[in-house]
């Protein structure tokens, strides 16, 4: 039998790391109670009245509310299209194309990073559902290497793309504050994730990710397998029989579907069409959200198939009802006792042009293991940081994706955006961040030296009031 010592060096690793995070690192509840408790702490060390940081953290309790819905409706949307027959037929086609193990891992990894360059939320349900029918096709496929592969969309890449919240904010003039406006004008794509050096970064991150998770796959004598955790990977379809009744007549009727999900097409096609930031500007999460409802809507064609698949997702929301209220509490603590504009004037304080790139790649990556939400945590830290490029004479649309490639690497061992997939996965955070650990340590000093290279030979453009 193959042992740990036999495999590759990048195998041995990840296994020893896999290891301790199953036994030590904790439940995602206690990551956000820790997280509270240390920003608290933080506060009351930087002069902060300790009761306004109960007060405003208390404040925010429910401040995420509406998002913490947008993230349920992520993880319904997902299941009720995945479990329509074409869209099983498209991942099966999907999973049929690696032929062992590590390189399924490998093309999960793949799929993960590209997909989330379009939209994250597509990448974390989508990979999560590609690993369960891989697990179920090939053997000795370890199940967390998988889980963790279809995490790097969220870890890796999906700030560098449409999905940037960051880039997006700082192109629309209209969305964006007053005083943010001021400081830095409009940045255009084109100077963010569609500058060249933000291309070349994004191409290193996705090479040097998928190859870490192809060397660091176990072989099958060393897998943990879906199996071996007794997770059952075949989605069982419950397929609705003959009305019982005439009153479940419109249960089993395709007519409120069509007539319904007409409506909402066309309501769809007139927000794309008259978006006056372009159509990509129009999908955000609401967006997002309500297209994959109608699809789920319509390819179900009956009402009862609709509700069945949406009930049978329902589990997996349960994490993110839970915890997304102390996230919240953290962004009250920091947004709103004036905690942030202390490490703002302390970040003026230490930087220069030749270091500001690296000290700003590494406080938003700190930042973001307590505010893991990136548009939100942009909204914090940028007119201070963007303040601050002005005066180092940085590229500004650099500085947005310096923001955008190291804020996403603490996401590969936060559970914050976890969650959904590890509801899909039926696995518990602790199973996949040992191989999330290896990733970022792989990832993390590629990233700060790109940061720190391009901000030295880009030229520094004027802001465009």
């Amino acid at each position: 039998m193959t042992t740990p010592h036999r495999e590759g060096p990048l195998v041995r690793v990840g296994l020893a790391l896999a290891g301790w995070s199953e036994r030590w690192f904790p439940d995602p509840l206690v990551i956000a109670l820790l997280g509270v408790v240390a920003t608290f702490v933080l506060g009351v060390l930087s002069g902060v009245d300790p009761g306004r940081l109960v007060v405003a953290g208390g404040k925010s309790f429910w401040a995420l509310a509406p998002f913490t819905m947008q993230m349920i409706m992520i993880i319904v949307g997902g299941h009720l299209v995945a479990s329509t027959p074409g869209v099983r037929e498209l991942i099966q086609r999907l999973a049929r194309l690696p032929r062992d193990a590590r390189s399924a891992v490998a093309w999960i990894a793949l799929f993960s990073m590209c997909t989330s360059l379009v939209s994250w939320g597509l990448s974390l349900i989508f990979s999560g559902l590609l690993v369960r029918e891989m697990a179920r096709r090939i053997k000795g496929l370890d199940y967390r290497a998988a889980g963790a592969a279809a995490y790097l969309g969220l870890g890796a890449t999906w700030a560098m793309g449409l999905s940037s919240s960051a880039a997006m904010l700082m192109a629309t003039r209209t969305a964006m504050p007053p005083a943010l406006l001021a400081i830095s004008g409009t940045i255009p794509l084109s100077q963010t994730i569609f500058l060249w050096p933000s291309m070349v970064t994004t191409a290193i991150l996705i090479l040097a990710a998928v190859s870490v998770a192809y060397l660091s796959a176990p072989s099958p004598e060393n897998a943990r397998t879906a199996d071996d955790y007794g997770i059952a990977t075949a989605d069982v379809i419950e397929v609705a029989g003959p009305p019982a009744r005439p009153g479940d007549w419109p249960e089993y009727s395709p007519l409120l579907t069509i007539l319904v999900g007409g409506l909402l097409v066309c309501y769809l096609v007139n927000v794309f069409r008259n978006s006056p930031n372009g159509a990509l500007a129009a999908l955000d999460l609401n967006t997002y959200n309500l297209i994959f409802l109608v699809l789920g809507l319509l390819l179900h064609w009956r009402p009862i198939n609709f509700l069945k698949s949406a009930m049978a997702s329902i589990p997996s929301v349960g994490g993110v009802v839970l915890q997304f209220p102390f996230y919240a509490m953290i962004l009250g603590m920091i947004a709103g006792t004036g905690l942030n504009e202390k490490l703002a004037h302390l970040l003026s304080a230490l930087t220069s042009h030749q270091t500001f790139a690296l000290f700003v790649a590494a406080y938003s990556a700190g930042l973001g293991v307590l505010i893991p939400s990136g548009g939100s945590k942009w909204v914090i830290e940028s007119p201070y940081v963007l303040q601050s490029a002005v005066v180092n004479r940085i590229h500004l649309g650099w500085v947005v994706q310096i923001y955008n490639a190291s804020e996403s690497l603490p996401n590969l061992i936060n559970p914050f955006w976890m969650l959904p997939l590890l509801g899909i996965l039926k696995l518990r955070a602790r199973d996949l961040v040992g191989y999330g650990m290896l990733q970022l340590l792989v990832l993390l000093p590629i990233v700060f030296f790109l940061c720190w290279l391009f901000s030295q030979t880009i030229p520094y453009v004027p802001p465009a009031i």
